[in-house]
């Protein structure tokens, strides 16, 4: 599985996240989501909803598994940080 630092402002529901609930990361579905508020529902892979989290708590989405890049992702990756020291 391949991650990429993700604009949460872009997600939509389908979108396969990395984020960080109650002190621990991880990898929920992405079943709804809130832009007033900032804010997305995340599930786990069995349907179960395990409720709101805001945008600063998700850090990267999933742009490939097992080799095959998801197309639905295009657009709502960030362009990485350039590294001038100068």
């Amino acid at each position: 599985m391949v991650v990429a630092p993700v604009d949460p402002s872009k997600l939509e529901a389908g979108d396969i996240v990395l984020a960080r609930v109650a002190g621990t990361v991880h990898l929920p579905l992405v079943s709804s989501v809130d832009p007033a508020g900032k804010r997305v529902q995340i599930s786990n892979n069995r349907g179960l909803v395990n409720g709101w989290t805001s945008h600063d708590r998700v850090f990267a989405i999933c742009v490939a598994i097992d080799g095959v890049t998801r197309a639905e992702v295009a657009g709502k990756t960030l362009a990485a940080d350039s590294d001038d020291s100068s």
